[in-house]
Order: structure tokens, then C-alpha cells, then sequence
């Protein structure tokens, strides 16, 4: 198919009017800022776990670390991979702890609870024993 003098051959794509992002922030969800907050907290404290495993040469970590060459890399993945998962455990902690308390709707709170008593029971036998 011929060109016009104006055609480019590429797809018109509609533009959207952004200036109202420069004069007004977007307002970020209050449980983004939970889950940003506590995942900075759980590589926080993976960040200090894993200092006191070098600190106290644990399984001679330390010495793994900096006597080979690919020791960076270790010390690296353990802070990640201890940070994916203290960060996943301080979000839960988090919001299990948002649980509104239930009203005990249990009742009975002063009744007499009554004490169980054996029957005794006589129980013949159906045939000879083998």
C-alpha cells in the first residue's frame, strides 16, 4: 500500500493529558504503606541476623565468606533470601495483629458446668468365647 505524503505507516497512538500528576501527588493506599513499612522492618532484621551469624562464625560462615571468591555472593543471597522471608513473617505479624477482638457471645459464664458420671452397665455376652 502506497504512502502519503503525511502517512508514516505507524499506528496512531492516543496521548493522555498527564499535567494533572505535577500538581497533585497520587495518594498511595494505607496498605501499600503497611506492607513498603514492614518489609523494610523484615530486611531490617535479616540485615542483623545475618551480621550475628558472621559475628559469631555460626557453621564458620565467616571464614566461607571471606576466603573464597564467590563469598560476596553468599553473604548476599543469605541477607536476601533471610530478608524475603523475616519480611513475609513481620507483614503476617502485622496484620493478624490489625484483628478486631470478637465479643465472647459464648454465654453461660457463671452456669454450673455438670460433672460427667459413669453408668454402670451390665453387657452380656452373645456366644462362646474361641
Amino acid at each position: 500500500m502506497p504512502l502519503g505524503p503525511h502517512d508514516t505507516g505507524f499506528v496512531d497512538i492516543p496521548t493522555y493529558d498527564l499535567a494533572h500528576w505535577k500538581t497533585k501527588a497520587p495518594i498511595m493506599p494505607e496498605l501499600v504503606k503497611l506492607y513498603i513499612r514492614q518489609t523494610l522492618i523484615g530486611f531490617g532484621v535479616a540485615a542483623v541476623f545475618v551480621g550475628i551469624l558472621f559475628y559469631f562464625n555460626v557453621a564458620n560462615l565467616w571464614h566461607l565468606v571471606t576466603h573464597t571468591d564467590v563469598g560476596i555472593l553468599a553473604a548476599f543471597l543469605l541477607f536476601m533470601f533471610n530478608g524475603i522471608v523475616f519480611s513475609g513473617v513481620q507483614f503476617g505479624i502485622a496484620i493478624m495483629g490489625m484483628a478486631e477482638k470478637e465479643e465472647d457471645t459464648s454465654g453461660g459464664g457463671n452456669a454450673r458446668q455438670h460433672a460427667t458420671v459413669p453408668v454402670p452397665v451390665k453387657v452380656t455376652r452373645a456366644g462362646p468365647r474361641r
